[in-house]
């Protein structure tokens, strides 16, 4: 079976064991994933959401940018920002 056919065959609970697993380094049973499995499975994970539109913030890696007011922390994730530091005194 190619990649791509394994992504369509892939059930949802299928997915959710894989993208849990490679949260926690370890199958269901509790062995732990090489780093090999660990890189396909989150291979699959991505491949899975990108296939069925899973939305951004469900997505595995996803990281919420926005404070506690509703604004967004930069417009562009990879353009530095200025910190500023607070000293007392």
């Amino acid at each position: 079976m190619t990649f791509d056919k394994m992504i369509e065959a892939m059930t949802p609970d299928v997915y959710q064991s894989l993208r849990r697993a490679v949260e926690l380094g370890k199958w269901p049973n509790g062995e732990r994933l090489t780093q090999e499995q660990r890189e396909t499975s989150l291979r699959a994970v991505i491949a899975y959401e990108h296939k069925h539109n899973v939305a951004e913030d469900q997505r595995v890696g996803f990281i919420d940018r926005t404070r506690p007011d509703g604004s967004q922390h930069g417009t562009d994730p990879l353009q530095p920002q200025v910190l500023k530091i607070l000293t007392d005194g």
